[in-house]
């Protein structure tokens, strides 16, 4: 997983509230054996419209998404975050999110922050011209105008995210204490190693 550490650039001024996980990527979408590829169905319903968000010059390869109230509500399709990483965004800001969604986001390396409406409102301004910062370690967002949000992150989170450790990064980590263990256990249960049957 990429470490997160600061995200900046232009942010899609979307801000849509209960946006499902059908709407960021379809259901048809899930039969896919890699999640490479599954940019090009992110948002494929808005997408038809030829003059959406999504697929506008100004903002192509934005990094961040602003959203409204419940953003990635409905299944628990984990093709929701692959679709977003793929099509380049890193982070999703919005006054709140689903559970599961926030989760899902997580484990693939996208920061989800949490901000009041009205920050919102005004970040969807900024964006239509501007780029947005957005500083991980210090858990805030800023713009060029001198607008400065500070976020609230649980904390291993952010250690996850800042060091790039999904839960296979977060296994190999700890690789020494897990061979040491194994190789106690070896001597103190030997029995385990070698498949003998305990007697009752």
């Amino acid at each position: 997983m990429q470490p997160v550490t600061t995200i900046e650039g232009r942010a899609y001024p979307f801000g849509q509230k209960n946006v499902d996980t059908d709407v960021i990527i379809a259901s048809h979408w899930l039969k896919t054996i890699t999640r490479e590829g599954l940019g090009r169905g992110a948002f494929e319903t808005l997408r038809a419209d030829p003059d959406n968000l999504f697929d506008s010059a100004e903002f192509a390869g934005s990094p961040i998404l602003l959203a409204g109230d419940n953003f990635g509500c409905g299944s628990s399709r984990e093709h929701a975050a692959w679709a977003l990483l793929d099509l380049g965004i890193r982070a999703v800001i919005a006054p709140s999110f689903s559970d599961i969604f926030s989760g899902n986001a997580f484990k693939n390396g996208i920061l989800t922050v949490v901000l009041p409406q009205a920050a919102i409102d005004r970040l969807i301004e900024v964006a239509k011209t501007q780029p947005i910062h957005i500083d991980l370690d210090s858990q805030t967002v800023t713009t060029p105008f001198q607008d400065r949000y500070a976020f609230d992150i649980d904390p291993f989170r952010k250690q996850c995210l800042l060091g790039g450790l999904d839960e296979v990064g977060l296994t190999l980590a700890r690789s020494d204490a897990i061979s040491g263990f194994e190789a106690r256990n070896s001597v103190e249960r030997p029995f385990l190693a070698q498949g003998v049957p305990v007697s009752a």
